[in-house]
């Protein structure tokens, strides 16, 4: 829970604008090596085409197993969500993945916690414009916004990712799923 002990978590709407970091607009090695890091392999879906494993379909990435299924028009900050969900998520529902990630309210704000870390390591991103993205794409905050929630009332995510060792000291990422 957040400093005011109440649970904070994303509410997924309807996307208020196109205007955010788009796959293709990325090093697609750094993708790549990034989330490989973690055992996620990247499959690219043709434009156009429908994305396996996608629980939100038009251009939203989508989990199956170990794949993140993405298009050059997947935002950047849901191939890093779904992903973070693989990272997050316990082994027992990694090995039956497909489409739905599930979790409860505590892994779903460490999810979006270490996504707004992982956007560092793109050259093209940082976590200014990951919380900027997620704001203009419809994340929802009690706060306002994704820095407000993440810069004053996130400890729980940041704990949560401490303690499943994903994370250690100063939000540094371990390379770790979560076991």
């Amino acid at each position: 829970m957040g400093k005011t002990g109440k649970r904070v978590s994303r509410v997924y709407v309807t996307p208020m604008s196109n205007n955010v970091l788009l796959c293709k607009e990325v090093d697609q090695a750094v993708l790549k090596d990034v989330l490989g890091r973690f055992g996620l392999a990247i499959v690219l879906v043709q434009d156009n085409r429908e994305i396996p494993g996608s629980f939100w379909g038009d251009c939203e990435a989508g989990l199956v197993d170990n794949n993140l299924y993405i298009r050059g028009d997947t935002p950047l900050h849901s191939a890093l969500h779904e992903s973070c969900h693989y990272i997050c998520m316990d082994a027992t529902r990694r090995s039956g993945l497909h489409t739905n990630a599930g979790g409860d309210y505590d892994e779903e704000n460490a999810v979006n916690y270490l996504q707004i870390l992982l956007a560092d390591f793109f050259s093209e991103c940082g976590r200014d414009r990951m919380m900027q993205d997620m704001d203009t794409w419809g994340y929802s905050y009690r706060l306002g916004s994704a820095r407000a929630w993440f810069e004053e009332d996130a400890e729980d995510a940041m704990k949560w990712l401490l303690d499943k060792k994903i994370t250690a000291g100063n939000n540094q990422v371990t390379w770790q799923v979560r076991n």
